[in-house]
């Protein structure tokens, strides 16, 4: 099979010396460098389509696509689908829908380990016929009890010397559907005292009679992951199968396999997983959250599934840069979810247009400004990118501005709007504070202020000095929305006990925001100023808009990174 592998020879790329390295572009380089699989670089990335992708999944997507662009090679989407009791075409869907989202094409190379399972059933025949597999009756209990410790070695299976001829005919009667699930599977005849256990007699297929979502039920017996992994490599003509550092220990087996079979040697690599703090990434255990309620789906925006942190508001463009900033390494570490937070607000900050906004509304009166006056105040769309242009924001005499910028007893570093005390209003004017207005209950539902007509913009002709600017809306232009408010679902590090963060979400019904998003869609990035960066819900209607807090503004990983070296993208 190697020789029908296409000859395409790949230079290392022109900019080499300025790019940053890892160990495993440094084996490719050198393999091109040898002459290695005649100079072609051909990647993977082989989800499970058993649950979402989350953010350690990004990890591995950039890897595999980032490698295949670099060197001219090519990268596959293979779907790892031997387990049908697990896996549903919504799973195949959503990972499809998070590579494309994430800025990766795979072109014409789409597949799935299901394609091969004809071809792996006679691999499995071959096996057998060279006295290397073995048809075993034991339970999965007695196998686990006979696999040994790590000081003693396993007990060989009774059915371990059965013959050639007597192991062909239970095989096909396995595949003929003649026995139940679990009554007997086909093993590898490999060592029961080596040292590593994948090595002592390793389950090659077992029988499950359920209903594949692509190849129905043509199959009652599905080939064991360790298997299918390597020679579905081998057939797509793979020459790096990069995994993460789980799979170290099964590396001597996906070797065996391959070089028993004869064929095309695919050479697999490990590296690091992503772990986050506060943070699970588990498909099992975030589908019992999804299962149990306590999330409202796969893409709830607290959830670091990949459609979760799109819902939320991450950008594509953040993700990558975040997976080119942690770098790689063999050995499991954590990262700081703020590290995350930094990259996405460092692109956020380029491309997410300013608005005003107000989740937490309090009226504030200005009685010296006309009753009948609208002025249309100069606004910038994103001072980082002036190309983006201005926007002009309503002012008049009824404004809201957020209750928490304002104190009526005002604690002492507290420079925001207080009885007395002049504050400017963003790309407005100055006002006074001189009165307030308090319910029955004695909160305050009203602030009465003046204003200096000579201000207009923030401006000070008299060079005085104002220690706080606050953010406002109109308020008889201003759009109502909801505002939902989200933070870590987890209270700490909850792989073992998932204790969930009760404060996870806060839903602020009554927020105001300035007319300038007036028929937005879902999706589009904002920075509400002096609040944080915000995304348009899915579950947004015409009539009101439902705004999620991506992240908020203060970035306490910011001094860390400055001049760090720029990732690769």
């Amino acid at each position: 099979m190697a020789s029908e592998l296409p000859n395409l020879t790949v230079s290392a790329p022109e900019s080499e010396a300025v790019r940053p390295s890892n160990f495993i572009r440094d084996i490719i380089i050198q393999d091109i460098q040898d002459g290695k699989n005649g100079g072609r670089v051909h990647t993977r990335f082989p989800p499970e389509p058993n649950g979402y992708l989350h953010i350690g999944h990004a990890k591995s997507i950039c890897l595999n696509f980032g490698l295949a662009k670099e060197f001219a090679g090519k990268c596959n989407l293979r779907f790892d689908d031997t387990n049908p009791s697990k896996e549903e075409t919504e799973y195949v869907d959503s990972i499809i829908e998070d590579v494309r989202w994430l800025g990766f094409d795979w072109e014409d190379r789409m597949f799935y380990a299901s394609d091969y399972f004809g071809q792996l059933y006679k691999w499995a025949v071959q096996l057998i016929e060279q006295g290397q597999a073995y048809v075993c009756d034991l339970t999965a209990e007695q196998i686990r009890e006979s696999r040994g410790t790590t000081t003693e070695p396993g007990k060989e299976s009774p059915f371990r010397n059965r013959t050639v001829k007597e192991n062909l005919e239970l095989f096909e009667r396995m595949r003929a559907g003649e026995f139940p699930d679990g009554a007997r599977t086909l093993r590898t005849k490999i060592d029961m005292a080596s040292p590593n256990f994948n090595m002592r007699d390793p389950i090659l297929y077992r029988i499950l009679h359920a209903e594949h979502h692509r190849t129905g039920n043509a199959w009652c017996i599905y080939p064991m992951y360790d298997f299918a992994h390597g020679e579905s490599d081998s057939i797509e003509g793979i020459t790096h199968s990069i995994c993460t550092l789980e799979f170290e220990d099964h590396r001597p087996l996906y070797d065996w396999y391959v070089e028993n079979l004869g064929i095309h040697h695919p050479q697999q690599i490990e590296f690091d997983r992503l772990n986050l703090t506060n943070t699970m990434l588990s498909k099992r255990k975030l589908l019992q959250l999804v299962q149990q309620g306590c999330v409202s789906g796969w893409d709830d925006p607290r959830m670091p599934t990949l459609s979760g942190l799109r819902r939320r508001g991450y950008s594509p463009e953040a993700i990558r840069q975040f997976c080119g900033t942690i770098g790689l390494s063999k050995t499991n570490g954590v990262i700081e979810y703020a590290l995350l937070e930094h990259c996405l607000r460092e692109d956020l900050n380029k491309r997410a247009a300013r608005v005003m906004a107000v989740l937490d509304p309090l009226k504030v009166v200005i009685d010296n400004y006309p009753a009948d006056l609208v002025e249309e105040m100069e606004a910038e769309n994103n001072p980082a990118d002036p190309a983006m242009g201005n926007r002009k924001v309503p002012f008049s005499k009824v404004l809201y501005i957020e209750r928490d910028d304002f104190r009526e007893d005002p604690p002492k570093q507290f420079f925001r709007l207080s009885p007395g005390r002049e504050v400017r209003l963003r790309y407005g004017y100055l006002v006074t504070c001189t009165s307030v207005v308090k319910d029955e209950a004695g909160e305050i539902v009203e602030v009465h202020c003046t204003y200096d007509p000579a201000t207009r913009g923030g401006n000070t002709p008299d060079g005085r000095k104002v220690k706080s600017t606050i953010h406002w809306v109109s308020a008889a232009h201003a759009l109502d929305f909801e505002a939902r408010l989200y933070e870590s679902l987890f209270v700490a590090s909850a792989e073992d006990d998932l204790e969930l963060n009760p404060k996870s979400l806060e839903v602020r019904p009554t927020a105001k925001i300035e007319p300038s998003v007036q028929g937005v869609k879902s999706g589009g990035y904002y920075q509400f100023e002096r609040v944080g960066y915000f995304c348009v819900d899915k579950d947004a209607t015409a009539e009101k808009p439902v705004f999620n807090r991506t992240v908020g503004l203060r970035d306490s990983f910011a001094k860390v990174m400055k001049g760090s070296a720029p990732a690769v993208k």
